[in-house]
């Protein structure tokens, strides 16, 4: 599949992003895949050729833009259990300096940078996002309810909180169809059941599914946590959601 490194500029500099495109020289519905707290590195480039492959254009930025280009930090071809303490020490104040103002100005600046680019559709767009990026995806569904009409979140981050602007309670603004892959430990009956009653109430077209046998990052083959059998039903449920929502 074509791909290339793309920079997008925001309000706050430049983004760097890998983008990858059908090789049928067509337009292509668009799809934003947020990463997981660990950052933009070669399994989500993969991923993203995997989507391409299947006729969308993809685009993965590099949400820590602001400290450096990907990958922000030095990171080992696996992140086994026994150095990922250490790479989240580092990883920490990134991801805690990611606040949803910036989210939100990038989700802004990465839409309108990528649906404008020559090989992406007119149509609506897909938002996907692993771990923190479930959260980003939901609040890019929110402030963009009239662009984005799939959301999907795999072992998501933390969907239910107290504070205000949990995304959560952003369901009211979400005009997308929804899916969630959940861990086994991702969250408890009562916070699913939370989730679940704010979406009911928004009258959010959605679904929620734990994947059996799986831990928390179970899609990141370069982790101690992938699941083969878990990524599978990963695109087993993510490939059809886009093919019914994205069209023009």
């Amino acid at each position: 599949m074509p791909a290339e490194t793309l920079h997008i500029p925001t309000p706050d500099g430049r983004a760097d992003a890998f983008a990858a495109f059908p090789d049928h020289g067509e337009r292509s519905p668009g799809v934003l895949l947020y990463p997981d707290a660990i950052g933009l590195r070669p399994v989500l480039e993969e991923m993203a050729r995997e989507l391409a492959g299947h006729g969308y254009a993809v685009l993965v930025p590099n949400v820590y833009y602001r400290h450096g280009p990907a990958p922000v930090i030095d990171l080992p071809p696996h992140i086994g259990e026994d150095i990922r303490p250490a790479v989240f020490d580092r990883l920490t104040p990134l991801y805690e300096a990611h606040t949803t103002e910036r989210a939100l100005r990038d989700a802004d600046a990465c839409l309108r940078f990528f649906t404008g680019r020559p090989e992406v559709g007119s149509g609506p767009v897909g938002v996907i996002g692993y771990c923190m990026g479930a959260v980003l995806a939901m609040r890019t569904a929110a402030a963009h309810p009239d662009r984005v009409a799939a959301v999907a979140g795999f072992h998501p981050g933390a969907l239910v909180t107290d504070a205000p602007d949990s995304p959560h309670r952003l369901a009211p603004r979400v005009r997308a169809e929804v899916h969630l892959g959940l861990a086994e430990n991702d969250m408890t009956p009562e916070v699913r059941s939370e989730f679940h009653r704010a979406l009911d109430a928004s009258g959010v077209r959605y679904t929620t599914e734990v994947y059996p046998g799986t831990v928390h990052g179970f899609t990141m083959a370069d982790t101690d946590a992938f699941d083969a059998a878990g990524l599978r039903r990963h695109w087993d449920r993510l490939l059809p959601l886009l093919a019914r929502t994205l069209t023009d």
